[in-house]
């Protein structure tokens, strides 16, 4: 079997090494000329910490990752309102990472060329049109042209997808919710124990930091993300991870945000670069499959990055993928089972993040208290904060017993 993955996102790429782990014919065609680690961090959750273990990248990525100890969720006070262990400290057999998006990107990409060949990673190449019998049409930044045909063509080309908006052309740009997102990555003063997460804030005016590496003299480098509703009725200008974005729009709503034990004006200001980006997300869709032609990743379903899901998301649709097409030479059959279990779970997944996912709580409690608090049960119940956790745990597919009881997607061949 011979299979066409068109983008090499994080997505992409872990589809590309899961269908070669099952034995298949792999080649990745890529728009861009030439793969650089752009962007900040991002989290690797358990669920798909366990997928990139099978796939043999555990030591790489944990040289190149924070292994998360705990979760904090806060008040615009910096008062705790929910904490819990990660990864192996909450008891699951698999860490949980926050690494640079870019860095992710180039040790898959790095590992693909290993095990394929660079001649199989085609940059350059943009999808014009594919066609349902399996034949996608590329064009390159000099105008030639070039047809490939597979017995599958997946697409993992974003949320952008040109391949989508070929099966589903009124659907029109992503769906915006007027808050934007400034990113960035800082050398600042390490807090706490160095490997903790935390998000602080509420709906409209949220920061969350986490490091990705740590550095001597108790410093560390720090992923941040500082998020406001921005008013009026104005569009947004397309989507770019890209963008520089400018302090003055959102620094001076945190510069009374120090919490003594973390300051995030501090942090932002620390900052060799800023990116601006909109929350937006699409809609969930009724079909991925068009005859040999289906989604994957942010193409399948592009979702708000609240609950650190996107990346994961996208690895297990990878591997699940790659497990259905390694059961049988059916591959009708297994796209089908593909979409039947990873269409619905994702669908659930964009939704509940457009209500604030795990992040509700937060929420909640700035409704309640806006003041800040005593005692946060006088805001919230223990039960509740626990309950919503357990939920989104469940519904993302990585709730503790769950992942650790759940049969491996590694290939059947294997």
């Amino acid at each position: 079997m011979r299979v066409i993955v068109i983008g090499a996102g994080i997505g992409g790429l872990a589809a590309a090494l899961s269908l070669h782990a099952a034995g298949m014919a792999v080649d990745v065609y890529e728009a861009v000329p030439d793969l650089k680690p752009l962007g900040v961090g991002i989290n690797l959750l358990p669920h798909a910490v366990r997928e990139l273990t099978e796939l043999g990248l555990a030591d790489v990525i944990a040289a190149n990752a924070i292994a998360t100890s705990r979760l904090i969720y806060a008040n615009r006070f910096g008062q705790e309102i929910w904490s819990e262990p990660r990864g192996v400290k909450a008891g699951y057999r698999w860490p949980q990472y926050s690494i640079h998006r870019g860095t992710l990107q180039m040790l898959l990409h790095a590992a693909l060329c290993e095990r394929i060949g660079p001649e199989h990673v085609h940059l350059d190449r943009t999808v014009e049109l594919v066609d349902e019998e399996g034949t996608a049409h590329f064009v390159a930044r000099d105008g030639s042209r070039h047809s490939d045909r597979a017995d599958l063509v997946i697409a993992a080309d974003g949320i952008h997808s040109a391949v989508r908006a070929q099966f589903y052309p009124g659907e029109g740009p992503p769906v915006w919710n007027r808050r934007v997102l400034w990113r960035g990555v800082s050398d600042a003063e390490t807090y706490m124990d160095g490997a903790t997460m935390v998000m602080a804030g509420h709906e409209t005016q949220k920061f969350v930091c986490y490091p990705i590496a740590n550095e001597a003299d108790g410093r560390g480098i720090v992923n941040w993300v500082a998020e406001l509703a921005i008013g009026g009725d104005g569009a947004w200008r397309r989507e770019d991870w890209n963008r520089n974005g400018d302090l003055a729009d959102f620094l001076p709503r945190f510069e009374d945000w120090y919490f003594g034990w973390l300051d995030v004006p501090a942090i932002i200001r620390s900052a060799t670069r800023v990116y601006e980006y909109p929350m937006v997300d699409r809609d969930p869709v009724s079909r991925w499959t068009f005859g040999r032609v289906t989604l994957l990743g942010d193409a399948a379903h592009a979702m708000y990055p609240i609950g650190s899901n996107g990346a994961s998301q996208a690895i297990l649709d990878a591997r699940t993928l790659a497990f259905e097409l390694s059961c049988d030479g059916d591959i009708d059959g297994a796209v089908a089972r593909y979409e039947a279990g990873r269409r619905p779970a994702t669908s659930k997944l964009v939704l509940l993040n457009r209500a604030n996912g795990p992040e509700q709580v937060m929420q909640a409690v700035h409704e309640r208290a806006p003041e800040g608090f005593i005692n946060v049960h006088d805001a919230i119940s223990a039960e509740e904060l626990a309950a919503t956790a357990e939920r989104y745990k469940q519904a993302a597919g990585f709730d503790v017993e769950t992942l650790n009881a759940r049969p491996s997607l590694s290939p059947l061949s294997l």
